[in-house]
């Protein structure tokens, strides 16, 4: 029997990188000879900016099977925290931008430790409460912050403005390649399947001797760290951070997406956030009025696809150019093999 070929580790990581940077060469290159407009250019940038939020969220709520409502708060920490530094900060371009979305994600993974511990200790429905609960305290506070200092640092209601304006094409195209392999990488490592063992039976994985607590908090920062850099991305690409960006509605949105696409598919995820971010500005290009149900729309959407197909429209399904590769290398010899099979037996 012919034995399946292997494509090395290296050579996969190759055709990877080859193709991610034909993506990018060509996009810049669509967008420098004017065939993406100003106004698609920006689309773009939001679809990438949810497409993290997205996967991000797919970490707890897909691959550790907990549901928090609170993803937003870890946008707003994130988006804040990156908006103020670049206003303060002495450094300007490129240097600037990235300290402020690593320090974006740290802040927002602190954030995640705070608010894990205690609150992953709950399941189910109360879990949900208390990180819904946290959103909203986080946007209040971004509010009302100001009056308790005495002096300006959110903007409160009127908004943190004059935010320089780094987001770009390239920064999220890569900002979107770096969450995926890393959270893509943390999945299929030991750490990965542990966090998939408490997802199926956490009490049997705590019987194994997984540390239950451990991992839930590891997936939950890792959730809340790129949620932070996201809303860093948002704030450098809007220029200006209101609370109201960051309200309950956000986070349903951003579940949506996750939902949609399939809890635990991050191809899944990365379908959804681009047709629900595309369709609003569809909408709005035919009427405001229906623009304005968007939501509707989104619910309605969603009844149908749990209703026809309840997992989600990948499932768990994840998309591998690699795994194809070598499926389409291995066909043949599988088909040989099937009919030297099928000789034997008829003789």
């Amino acid at each position: 029997m012919n034995q399946e070929k292997q494509i090395p580790m290296p050579v996969r990581y190759l055709i990877n990188i080859a193709l991610l940077a034909i993506c990018l060469v060509a996009g810049n290159l669509l967008i420098s000879g004017g065939f993406i407009s100003s106004y698609y250019q920006k689309i773009l940038l939001q679809v990438g900016i949810y497409i993290i939020a997205a996967v991000s969220l797919n970490v707890a709520t897909g691959y550790l099977g907990q549901l928090p409502l609170g993803h937003a708060g870890f946008m707003a920490v994130g988006g804040y925290t990156a908006g103020i530094f670049l206003k303060a900060c002495p450094l300007t371009g490129i240097p600037a931008f990235i300290l402020s979305l690593v320090l974006a994600g740290i802040v927002a993974g602190i954030f995640g430790i705070i608010i894990g511990i205690p609150a992953l200790r709950l399941k189910g429905d109360y879990l949900a409460i208390i990180t819904l609960g946290f959103g909203e305290i986080i946007r209040v506070i971004l509010l009302n912050i100001d009056n308790v200092l005495g002096f300006k640092l959110t903007g409160g209601a009127g908004g943190l403005m004059g935010i320089p304006k780094y987001t770009s094409f390239n920064s999220v195209f890569l900002c979107v390649v770096i969450t995926c392999f890393v959270i893509h990488t943390l999945i299929k490592s030991r750490h990965g399947r542990a966090i998939l063992s408490i997802r199926e039976n956490e009490i049997a994985a705590e019987s194994c001797g997984i540390n239950t607590t451990y991992y839930k908090t590891m997936a939950f920062v890792v959730s809340a760290f790129f949620a932070g850099v996201s809303g860093a991305l948002f704030a450098s690409y809007l220029g200006i951070l209101v609370p109201g960006d960051f309200g309950f509605m956000k986070s349903i949105e951003i579940l949506v997406m996750v939902v949609l696409g399939g809890m635990g598919s991050m191809i899944g995820s990365v379908i959804a956030a681009t047709v629900l971010t595309i369709v609003p500005f569809l909408l709005q290009s035919i009427s405001q009025t229906v623009a304005d149900y968007r939501m509707v729309i989104y619910s309605v959407l969603l009844i149908v696809v749990m209703i026809f197909k309840p997992s989600g429209l990948m499932g768990t399904y994840d998309f591998s150019l690699t795994s194809l590769i070598q499926r389409l290398i291995n066909l043949p010899s599988v088909h040989e093999g099937v009919a030297k099979k099928g000789d034997g037996r008829n003789e």
